[in-house]
């Protein structure tokens, strides 16, 4: 059927619209312009009810496979492209893309100008959208509430290594799990509400998650984060990043519209290289908030020059803003995972909660 996309400012956006219900799908409009990667955006709870738009005008070529989904079902809202094929073409894909979103009932928009779009969003900043029959200009209004949509809620193990990791979830992506095991580390994936427990796993180290939504909503746990924070060599990815800054005394701000895609080149002035790296936020640390805080910027955003991770001046503390799994986008910047492990192999080092 003919539909619209209508924005909060105004603008509308013809297009053919696939939906399993005469509701309107209201989220916020954001966009991805990797090439390939679909599958991962689909399911990162990152994205957790929001509505994406794929620049690439060839999204869903390669299909859907059983390995490449970051969680166990997709987070979208609804999805936006030039054009959704009934086709695929790689050996490993078990159904397409519109199969795909068919069988999860996650409505979609093809036909739309989606060059124009991205172009409104950037000149305009992130905004609520609508999907609909008939044009419904979206109330302005802040979502929330999504990382206790895709957090875990029991605490569970994974791996048989020697090194102890506590990963607080806060909307994990399995490539971050994976990538940790892999490490030869045993991983107790913790609810972010169930922080009070970590002293008895006696784990070696702690890693934040990624997440949706602003990190100031986790207000409330910042007292407790913090305490953990210093007690334990540390890494924060994302969400992760944000709340580690705000748990020790820094502050955040929203973006215009973002970083969203699989090639923000950042320096790491720790090695002076600069590396290309994935990346989904609409919120950074402001640098001059973290005066006081022993965290020191580390990693900066090459196009803009925002804050990408941090440093602790004389703890094991460590945080990106970019994602060092990638899934998808480059693999620059997997190297931050050893930096992690081998703070936590420091010599002398000593478990807190023996």
């Amino acid at each position: 059927m003919n539909g619209y996309l209508s924005l909060e400012n105004g603008m509308n956006f013809e297009g053919e619209l696939f939906r399993y219900s005469e509701e309107p799908v209201i989220g916020e409009i954001v966009f991805f312009t990797g090439m390939t990667g679909y599958q991962e955006v689909l399911t990162d709870p990152s994205y957790k009810d929001q509505i994406v738009v794929f620049t690439y005008p060839l999204i869903g070529q390669y299909g859907i496979n059983e390995n490449d989904s970051e969680s166990g079902v997709p987070q979208v809202k609804g999805v936006v492209m030039l054009h959704c094929p009934d086709v695929y073409s790689h050996y490993q894909a078990t159904s397409s893309l519109q199969e795909y979103l068919t069988k999860w009932e996650i409505p979609y928009m093809t036909g739309v100008d989606t060059r124009q779009v991205v172009k409104t969003i950037r000149e305009l900043g992130s905004q609520n959208a609508c999907m609909n029959g008939t044009q419904v200009i979206p109330q302005s209004h802040k979502p929330g509430g999504q990382i206790k949509k895709v957090a875990s809620e029991e605490l569970v193990s994974y791996g048989t290594g020697k090194t102890h990791v506590a990963l607080l979830d806060f909307g994990v992506k399995k490539s971050i799990l994976t990538s940790l095991v892999k490490m030869d580390c045993t991983v107790t994936v913790v609810p972010f509400d169930r922080l009070g427990e970590l002293p008895s796993l006696n784990a070696d180290a702690m890693v934040i998650s990624n997440g949706p939504g602003d990190p100031k909503e986790m207000a409330h746990i910042l007292p407790i984060l913090k305490e953990h924070i210093l007690n334990l060599p540390t890494l924060g990815i994302c969400l992760g990043h944000q709340l580690i800054a705000l748990a020790l005394g820094g502050d955040t701000r929203k973006l215009l519209f973002g970083h969203r895609g699989a090639n923000h080149p950042v320096i790491d002035h720790g090695t002076g290289g600069v590396y290309l790296t994935s990346q989904n936020h609409n919120y950074v640390v402001e640098d001059d908030s973290l005066q006081g805080t022993d965290l020191k910027p580390r990693f900066y955003n090459v196009n803009d020059g925002s804050v990408e991770g941090l440093q602790h001046e004389t703890k094991p503390i460590l945080s990106v803003q970019f994602h060092p799994e990638a899934r998808p986008g480059p693999e620059d910047a997997s190297y931050i995972f050893e930096e992690f492990y081998q703070s936590i192999k420091q010599p002398g080092r000593e478990k807190i909660y023996a």
